[in-house]
Order: structure tokens, then sequence, then C-alpha cells
């Protein structure tokens, strides 16, 4: 039986996770792939730090470059994340043509397109299951279960932290820092959060699932990003009173023709924000660290795919599942059977000044004759209609929530008609702009 050897970069949580898992599944793996595989050498930062699962001390070393030369070595794994050392490592590998599979989805977001490059030209390939969605075979669903359909509309709810934050917030009825401080407890947010609240590690995932569905590679910088900290329990409490449940949503869906005209092209949104879900959508009932992909495409029709988002255990399944597909390649002496991406031009990101959507704002209220009136004129000359209206009783003169769902209007029209709506003496705060999805 031919055998395939594995070097591993990281043995931290994840690659200790992997390594346990391999180790225990091994065996499995190779009966249904009629390949022999071994885990022949792991590049560590210590002997001695610590790990979810033990890595013999036999197969560790500490340099990472005696795992990419290493002439017994056939397929290089990197899970030792960030955009620096991680993108050396990787091309390393691939100018020795040899295949790599990575977890890294902030770096495939900023070097994708670089490092794909470099896989084609040196005549080998890049796995990344892992990177998005950990266990949920997301990618190899975009790049070979629906090769055969136009993929019209992606949603992600993607962060595991962020559905389990707005989770909490939803069913206890509580405000978004205690939740995020627990969260932090419980090891589900980092002691630094921006990454997962502010909406970039989402960017990154959405931004990967965008390039593959549309053959052109998203940028960071194109794809539109608000986090959840604006949200509180007020909003949660409104959104359910309107049959709704917020979600981090990262969006991807076809919008209109290429603005350029480029060979039949298509304008895509790619977006990731906060956004009303209704509550009879499969998605509004994905709950806590679980993460969901809905895709619809032309000839499959709706589909969801659904489970653990992170963790070492969904990211070793992951990335076993690109262990499999990269011996099969090397067996049948197929490399680059089913390239990390194949570009096709003519897509385009729409600016988000143009996307259109519905709208649930937020005001805060003198409650006073004529207050409703006074908005209503704002939205009324920028061509924005109110579809409902939501005010509590309150005493007169005091302030008091006042919620909006707004008919489709343009993201640009949005902003202007809030900032003239902010400048009223009427208004005693910030408003708070929420997008609502209907899954049209």
């Amino acid at each position: 039986m031919q055998q395939v050897n594995i070097g591993m970069i990281g043995g931290g949580t994840v690659g200790s996770g992997v390594f346990h898992h391999f180790q225990a599944n091994a065996s499995l793996l190779e009966s249904r792939l009629g390949v022999k595989i071994a885990l022949k050498k792991v590049a560590v930062k210590a002997f001695d730090e610590p790990r979810a699962y033990p890595i013999p001390t036999e197969v560790m070393t500490t340099d990472w470059t005696a795992v990419v030369n290493d002439p017994d070595v056939h397929v290089v794994i990197e899970l030792v994340g960030g955009t620096t050392i991680a993108k050396t490592m990787i091309l390393a590998a691939l100018k020795l043509g040899k295949p790599v599979i990575t977890a890294n989805k902030a770096l495939l977001s900023k070097y994708g397109e670089e490092l794909f490059a470099a896989a084609e030209k040196y005549g080998t390939n890049i796995y990344y299951e892992a990177s998005v969605g950990g266990g949920i075979p997301i990618i190899k669903a975009l790049r070979e279960g629906f090769a055969g359909n136009d993929i019209t509309h992606i949603y992600g709810i993607v962060n595991g932290t962020c559905n389990y934050i707005l989770t909490r917030m939803k069913l206890e009825g509580a405000d978004f820092e205690p939740i995020l401080k627990e969260a932090q407890r419980l090891g589900y947010a980092e002691a630094n959060p921006s990454l997962d609240i502010d909406g970039f590690d989402s960017q990154h995932k959405i931004g990967i699932l965008a390039s593959l569905a549309h053959g052109f590679w998203v940028k960071p910088e194109q794809i539109f990003v608000e986090g959840i900290r604006p949200v509180t329990k007020t909003d949660m409490e409104f959104a359910a009173k309107l049959g709704y449940t917020i979600k981090l949503l990262g969006v991807v869906k076809i919008v209109g023709k290429a603005r350029h005209g480029n060979n039949g092209g298509k304008s895509v949104q790619v977006s990731v924000y906060p956004t009303l879900v209704p509550n009879n959508h499969l998605l509004a009932s994905v709950n806590h660290v679980f993460n969901a992909v809905f895709v619809r495409g032309n000839v499959v029709g709706d589909t969801l795919f659904y489970g653990r988002g992170a963790g070492a255990d969904a990211t070793a399944s992951a990335v076993m599942g690109d262990i499999a597909d990269a011996a099969l390649d090397l067996k049948h002496g197929a490399k680059r059977r089913v390239p990390a991406f194949t570009p096709h031009p003519g897509n385009e990101v729409l600016p988000m000044d143009e996307v259109v959507s519905r709208y649930y704002v937020r005001l805060t209220v003198v409650d006073q004759p004529g207050v409703i009136a006074k908005i209503a004129t704002v939205l009324g000359d920028a061509k924005i209609g109110i579809a409902s209206v939501i005010q509590p009783e309150s005493n007169e003169g005091e302030s008091v929530a006042l919620i909006l769902m707004i008919h489709e209007a343009s993201n640009a029209a949005m902003k202007q008609a809030l900032d003239k709506i902010s400048k009223l003496p009427i208004v005693k705060a910030s408003p708070v702009l929420l997008r609502v999805e209907n899954f049209d």
C-alpha cells in the first residue's frame, strides 16, 4: 500500500487536537482511502508548551524548516495562524511542490490570491476546509458539490462567539457587556474580543466563500463590516415582538448586472452585519456557539450546513478531510484534481452605498406631539417609506424608544436621512440601524 507522510507546523490547541484525532482514526482513514498515512513530524514553539493533547517528544521539533524541507514529508499542515510567518511557511512548502493544508482564514483572506497562484505555479495545491465553518464541509460543497450551480445567495452565521453572545442576550434578556464578560470567562471570547465581536473574523470567512462562489478574489477592504456592539437587549425585545431574531450574518448575494458590463458579469453584495432574521427561517434557530451556512443555487435550491464552527475537534475533522483529499490526489498522481481556486472574471463587489435593504431603526426621542411627523418628513424627503412604528407608552416629555421598520432603501440614502434625523432637537441619542433580511 502506498504511504503518504504528513508534517505539521503548530502543536498548540488545534495542532494537538489534529494529532490526537488522527492517531485515533488513522486506521479508519487508511481503510477508506487505500493509502497508508503517517504523521511523521510536528514543529512546535516549545516541547513543554501547554496543549490539549500530548504529542510524543520523538516526533516534535522546534524548527519548522525541518518539517517543510524533509524529503520524506509529502504534505505539510500549517496550524500556526497569523499572516506573517505562516505565509512564509506555506510558500516554502509550495515551492518544493508539496501540498499544503491550512485552517488560516485570516491569511487566506489577505493573501489567498497570491498563495493560490503560487500553488498553480509550482504544480501543487492548497486545502483549506478548516478555514471556514470548523467541521462544516462548506468549502468542498462550493467547489465540488455545487459546481453545476450558479450560487445566488449565501448567508453565514460563521462566528461562534458572536452567536453565543446574541443567543444569550435573546434568551436571558441581558445586555451585551455582561454576556461578553461571561463569554471571556468561559473561553468563548478572547481577552481582546475585537476580531470576533467587531465582525472581522466573519469578514475573513465570508470573503473566502464569496470568492469561491463567484470566481474573483474578494479583498477584505471590499467587504462592508459592522459588529454586534450596538445591539442591546432593547433591540432584542423589539425584534422578538416584530417576529425576528438578531444574528450576525455574512451576506453574499447577486444583486444585479456588473456595473461595468464585464462579459455579462454580476454585481455581488458581500457584507457582514447584525441582521433581523425572520423567526420562521432556519437560521433564526441556530444558537450558542454553532455555525450555519445557507446556500441557494439556481439548480439545487436552498441548502443549509450546520455544525460547530471552531475548536480543536471541529477543526481536526476538517483537517483530516483535507488529509484524505491530499492523500488521494497524491495516490493518483493528480496534485491539482480540484484547484484551490479557479478564477472566472466578470463579477464584481457592489459598493455598500448602493446596496438596497429593509431596515430596523431605534431612535431615542422626547415623547411629545409631532415627533413622528418630523421624522417622517425627513424620511419622506429622502423618498424612504415607513412600514410600521412602535412607541411604548411613557409620560409626555420623557425620553422614549421609537422603533421604525423601513421599506427598501439604499444604504447611502438611509445614512444621509439618519444623519439629518440625529440632528433634530427631539432626538436624544445616536440612532441604531439594523438591516432586515427576508431571504427572497
